[in-house]
């Protein structure tokens, strides 16, 4: 185990270009301010633009968290590079062991291009606030920086990105077409299959329906840390299936005001939020400000956390597709109540297993890895949206809750839930694994 040890909260994007100096041999402003800003981008970024889903903004943190912390161990004689660990890694650009390189000038340059290169496709007011960061935090942070130091970091920031950039474009999720709904796919039409559940056109197909295929990160190659089969179909009301769609539909209808708003909380929806690994993200961002974690521990955490949503949103979604479910709205309207409305609205894609639980749990085994069992945090990732603040005992506490709320929220069964908290531990223990010391 591998154990470290108020809050940076979401902002407009316009509020997000603010940027810090630096020196040649000293930084003015440290590498974690440099950090932060970029991952508050980040975040805007993903509830601004119309592809991130929850699996396609789980691989830019994973993406954006292994450029972060390779940049940052370069210049570390303490830390590892993930190179050779992480599935198709090559090792990346070295330093020059005999010239002075500027850390935040590094890092600066690698967070612009690998956040540009990912949000590519992002709208137009995306594109004028990272053009706009980009230039007055490049400015800043070469600042009193000797001309030559300034040049070679940032050509070696460039390299590092570039290289994560050409290693992203081989897994399989590259490329997002049609917002990630098949133009074409044929739907199973068993009884327990999933049908749409929206009436918008283009969410008659399910989404993403070929990430569980995509590359994972440290999940061995064809390892997806199967999960039993869900429980048995039935409309019977005597069946264990009928009883687990009676929980939701009885839950549902009796919610306390404690319960709705779990459910609102870890709601994370895609366009109004972001996300729910940004949420993870988020809570990792908060506790590296509150305890003024160094970067070399922040950028650990952050890469660690990006790659085991990222892998267990690859096998959530390989599990949803080998079994195809159908989802309690579909089942409860058949068989109790056809007029049944859910408290959250269904996403477009099978139930089992909850996909929420599944990066829930992965990030919470990472999180306790880092942090210890009893590791108590506030969680203020929603400020900015006006929820309060929740305050949980441990990691677990909250991925346990997490999970819960799609119960309360009405659009998983138990059995989705449980079992894709099993899922995200399988999933985190490859993560925690990963050496990322120097012995």
């Amino acid at each position: 185990m591998i154990l470290f040890g108020k809050s940076i909260k979401s902002l407009a994007l316009a509020a997000v270009i603010i940027a810090s100096p630096t020196a040649a041999v000293q930084a003015q402003v440290p590498p974690q301010e440099v950090l932060a800003i970029w991952y508050r981008m980040t975040l805007e970024l993903v509830r601004h633009t119309p592809t991130y889903t929850p699996p396609v903004a789980s691989r830019s943190f994973a993406y954006i968290g292994i450029a972060a912390y390779e940049a940052v161990a370069s210049g570390s004689s303490d830390m590892q590079s993930l190179a050779g660990q992480l599935t198709g890694l090559t090792p990346l650009p070295k330093r020059d062991p005999v010239q002075i390189y500027d850390e935040a000038v590094v890092l600066q340059t690698t967070l612009a291009q690998m956040v540009t290169k990912l949000f590519a496709n992002t709208g137009p007011t995306g594109q004028r606030a990272l053009a706009s960061l980009s230039a007055k935090q490049h400015a800043k942070v070469a600042d009193g920086v000797v001309a030559d130091v300034a040049e070679r970091s940032e050509k070696f920031g460039l390299a590092v990105a570039d290289h994560v950039v050409a290693w992203a474009q081989t897994d399989g999720g590259a490329v997002i077409e049609n917002l990630g709904f098949p133009e074409v796919y044929t739907l199973a039409n068993g009884p327990s299959n999933w049908v749409p559940t929206s009436p918008i056109r283009l969410q008659q197909l399910p989404l993403l329906p070929n990430w569980g295929k995509n590359r994972t990160f440290a999940v061995p190659t064809g390892t997806t840390c199967d999960l039993p089969a869900p429980t048995d179909y039935s409309e019977d009301p005597a069946s264990a299936f009928y009883a687990e769609a009676q929980e939701v539909f009885d839950t549902t209808k009796n919610l306390t005001p404690e319960q709705k708003a779990i459910a609102r909380f870890w709601s994370d929806d895609a366009m109004l939020s972001s996300t729910p690994p940004g949420h993870w993200i988020s809570i990792a961002l908060q506790i590296s400000n509150r305890d003024h974690q160094p970067i070399e521990q922040t950028v650990d955490v952050l890469a660690r956390l990006g790659v085991s949503t990222a892998d267990a949103f690859i096998s959530a979604w390989n599990t949803k597709y080998q079994y195809d479910l159908l989802r309690p709205v579909t089942y409860i309207r058949r068989t109790m109540d056809p007029k049944w409305e859910s408290m959250l609205t269904t996403p477009p894609f099978p139930e089992y297993p909850s996909g929420h639980s599944a990066q829930s749990g992965a990030a919470a085994a990472v999180l306790t890895g880092l942090f210890g069992e009893n590791f108590a945090f506030e969680d203020d990732a929603h400020a900015d949206d006006g929820l309060p603040a929740r305050s949980f005992p441990s990691f677990w506490a909250a991925a346990e809750e997490a999970g819960l709320s799609r119960l309360y929220g009405g659009i998983h069964f138990r059995d989705a839930i449980e079992n894709g908290l099993d899922q995200g531990r399988c999933v985190g223990a490859f993560t925690v694994a990963l050496k990322t010391r120097s012995e």
